[in-house]
């Protein structure tokens, strides 16, 4: 996971353009240039994060921070942006979400169906972990679409082709930005436009260390998909009672242990119930049974 790269597109309210992009500066650097709707950071290494205009958004006030392309040891300075744009005085609300990009140069058709079987069969508890509002999974991160699983379990797709008629359900498809299709909580269409996979399944935060688990999250879903052979899309089904036990076991197969990973287990797993140790809860002490005396 720490070799794929990726982007994220973070929603907020409250801050102005200028704000976000002159907190964006204090972080990487470089010089910001542009207008009061699309502005622009350089940074000195050349890379540009832009901020722009999100007509779905709530307010007047509000921006869409788009980043460049990052790697992995990018983490601490985009923690460090989200620290600076809440310091701006920026916040969240239920319009805002966040959206990662992984780039699927990589990746083949297999590849990309294994990540889509993968999402299908974890995606409800993943929807529990990260609090999705039911608006939210009703419009803009819809769950996997099942006739369009049960195409990809038919054909088996190969080639990027094959793939793509499966994903559209048609022929000769004109693969766009806007396509309706994107509009789902693991969006291929990403794949045809911009040779990304997207993960549009996260709610809008600025908490540095919940923005750090999504993007480890999608980085590692993507790379347990490359590095499988196979992957069912049996949907896993949600009990409350075992749900911190069920994320747990997730997150233990997509190698999420040790400290560089605490903190996305922490946050992954704190609105669910039960007991990430217990399955079932712990069970109850056992009891010595006592002969009594003569």
């Amino acid at each position: 996971m720490k070799t794929l790269n990726y982007g994220i597109e973070v929603e907020c309210i409250g801050a102005s353009r200028q704000a976000l992009a002159a907190a964006i500066q204090r972080v990487v650097g470089g010089t910001v240039f542009g207008t009061s709707y699309h502005a622009t950071v350089r940074a000195p290494d050349g890379r540009e994060w832009n901020v722009v205009n999100d007509g779905s958004l709530s307010g007047s006030v509000n921006g869409e921070i788009v980043s460049p392309i990052l790697t992995y040891s990018d983490l601490e300075a985009l923690q460090n942006i989200v620290r600076e744009v809440r310091k701006a005085g920026a916040t969240v609300d239920e319009s805002c979400s966040i959206h990662v990009h992984v780039g699927v140069e990589r990746f083949d058709a297999p590849a990309i169906g294994r990540l889509i079987k993968l999402m299908n069969k974890n995606e409800l508890i993943i929807e529990k972990a990260l609090g999705i509002s039911s608006a939210r999974l009703g419009r803009y991160c819809k769950r996997v679409d099942q006739a369009m699983l049960r195409r990809l379990e038919l054909e088996r797709p190969t080639t990027m082709a094959q793939l793509k008629r499966v994903w559209y359900g048609e022929e000769n498809v004109t693969a766009q930005r806007y396509h309706h299709s994107r509009y789902a909580g693991l969006n291929v269409n990403s794949t045809f436009v911009r040779s990304t996979v997207e993960f549009r399944v996260f709610q809008g935060s600025l908490h540095a260390g919940e923005v750090k688990a999504y993007v480890q999250l999608s980085l590692g879903l993507a790379a347990k998909a490359l590095t499988s052979k196979s992957a069912s899309s049996k949907k896993r089904e949600f009990k409350p009672a075992s749900g911190r036990y069920d994320m747990r076991t997730l997150l233990l197969a997509l190698n999420f242990v040790g400290d560089e990973f605490r903190t996305a287990r922490l946050h992954l797993t704190k609105r669910l119930g039960g007991s990430s140790a217990w399955k079932n809860g712990r069970p109850a002490p056992a009891t010595t049974q006592v002969a009594p005396l003569a």
